[in-house]
């Protein structure tokens, strides 16, 4: 077990949030908005033309919240999601731009347990990096750290993939992501990346403690630095042809493998 250094890699004051104005489309992301972060909720927009128990259920929630929600017609909902799907259901909120390393390294030093972190090397496609946040959500993890460069926004394809769980785990763009793996070291974060050629297979690792995974991205895989800062490269086994698996698909395997032995060793 690595032990924990004082040194937080990037002291300073937290990074300033840059609020700004955003749409989001469909009844997993609204209504996850509507539920959880009613105050960021600016406007809700429904389709006058639909009232199945889907609508009445999310505008009785919005009423209870205090979310002004207004009905209007199809036509104007496509113009307004800019050619996303929207299911009917689309609303404006106030979110943030992003947090950067300063805020995530502060909130580490405020944990009370072992954390457990998602870095993402550069993953491009949408699809993917809202699956990888749902599954990351679902497993538990403290926070997922993203490159601001090269890497997909969380944009309204993400957030309707990641069915409200954009919303809800916490993300962190970092400029030099080996830079923030260091110092992710040096706060006593054991960190493990994720390669078909890896050194060990997945389930002879131990991940009791705390522990950063690092996913690579569609095709390339993890880049050089990236690889050189992990502590460990995991591989998971494969009985068929397939040689690799989806960096989504991936993700989920090697985070619900964590969670296995964590829960195990708390037993």
């Amino acid at each position: 077990m690595r032990k924990k250094s004082n040194r937080a890699g990037n002291p300073g004051k937290i990074e300033s949030e840059t609020l700004a104005r955003e749409i989001i489309c469909g009844f997993h992301a609204v209504g996850s908005a509507v539920r959880r972060a009613p105050d960021t909720v600016i406007q809700l927009w429904v389709d006058s033309s639909r009232y199945d128990s889907r609508v009445t259920k999310l505008t009785a929630e919005a009423q209870q919240a205090g979310v002004t929600t207004t009905s209007t017609d199809k036509s104007s909902l496509d113009q307004k999601s800019g050619g996303q799907r929207h299911q009917g259901v689309l609303a404006e909120i106030r979110s943030s731009g992003h947090q950067g390393e300063t805020a995530l390294y502060q909130k580490l030093e405020l944990h009370e347990h072992q954390p457990l972190l998602l870095v993402l090397d550069q993953v491009q496609d949408p699809h993917n990096l809202g699956a990888c946040l749902r599954t990351a959500e679902g497993a538990g993890v403290d926070a997922v750290v993203l490159p601001k460069d090269g890497a997909a926004p969380v944009n309204q394809t993400v957030r309707r993939v990641a069915a409200g769980a954009a919303d809800r785990i916490p993300v962190y763009y970092v400029t030099n992501l080996s830079r923030c793996l260091q110092s992710l070291k040096n706060m006593g974060i054991w960190i493990t990346g994720a390669a078909e050629e890896g050194d060990s297979d997945l389930y002879d690792l131990h991940f009791s403690g705390s522990t950063a995974i690092v996913m690579g991205a569609e095709g390339k895989g993890l880049r050089r630095l990236t690889r050189e800062h992990c502590d460990q490269i995991a591989r998971i086994p494969m009985a068929g042809t397939v040689s690799s698996l989806n960096v989504s698909v991936a993700t989920g395997v090697i985070l619900f493998e964590v969670v296995r032995q964590r829960q195990c060793s708390a037993k």
